[in-house]
């Protein structure tokens, strides 16, 4: 495989034994779409199957991480092995690192929350504001930050759709390292570096082992994020929430 290589809108390059995966899709603030989709599908297998690489960095370049779903999709973006955005559901044998710069909005955030670890920007914006569209977050949210935060500020980022920088989120646990504007990349991979030093097979068997506790509570978030779903499917305030969004104005209720 060439050194670096672009498609689907994800460039994937190699350095050394790390696999650095950009999501390079900036017209549209790196949403995901089919496209984009398979492509984080196909650099995920690779990370995975390959055994000369040992961990991966997955970042959105300088400006924004990603802001979650390409609402033109209307809902394409799910893959065999990874799931929704080719991620959200795999099983992955090799640490994965967040690296974000700008925003991570919406499924941005549920992206880096399918991530093993996460560096931030201090001035990183990581949110969930599914609530002021009349909708909620489907990708795990609901209960991987409920694993990652203590549960009244779970509540707070999703019941008020607003945002914290990337200095909160530190001082919260949910990020392992803060960096300076412009250096999360750098950071992010410096780390899987210290991490790819390491004797593989004892850092897979460990991640193995710890993301597979995590993954047992799964199948109950799961249910309770389709249930949480099914309350609102075919709802007015769905409708006027995607309306209002697409129309730039505010939306207006109807508790119905």
């Amino acid at each position: 495989m060439p050194t670096s290589d672009t498609r689907g809108g994800v460039r994937v390059a190699r350095q050394d034994a790390l696999l650095c995966i950009t999501l390079d899709r900036p017209a549209k603030r790196n949403a995901v779409d089919r496209a984009m989709a398979d492509a984080l599908d196909a650099a995920l297998n690779m990370l995975d199957d390959d055994p000369a690489l040992r961990a991966g960095v997955l970042d959105g370049g300088p400006s924004v991480f990603c802001a979650g779903s390409d609402l033109a999709a209307k809902g394409d973006y799910v893959t065999a092995r990874g799931g929704e955005y080719g991620l959200i559901r795999r099983r992955r044998r090799k640490p994965l690192i967040a690296a974000i710069e700008g925003l991570a909005l919406g499924g941005g955030l549920e992206i880096a929350l399918a991530c093993d670890m996460v560096v931030a920007a201090r001035d990183a914006q990581l949110g969930l504001p599914e609530v002021k569209r009349g909708v909620l977050p489907t990708c795990g949210a609901l209960f991987r930050l409920l694993q990652a935060l203590p549960p009244a500020i779970a509540r707070e980022l999703v019941l008020t759709g607003q945002p914290i920088d990337g200095a909160r989120a530190h001082a919260l646990g949910l990020v392992n390292r803060l960096s300076e504007p412009g250096q999360a990349q750098a950071d992010a991979r410096a780390l899987a570096t210290q991490i790819a030093a390491n004797a593989p097979l004892s850092v897979q068997a460990s991640l193995e082992a710890m993301n597979g506790l995590l993954a047992a509570a799964d199948a109950a978030g799961w249910q309770a994020t389709e249930a949480a779903l099914a309350r609102i499917r075919g709802s007015e305030d769905l409708a006027e929430g995607l309306r209002a969004f697409f129309e730039k104005r505010p939306p207006v209720w109807q508790g119905r």
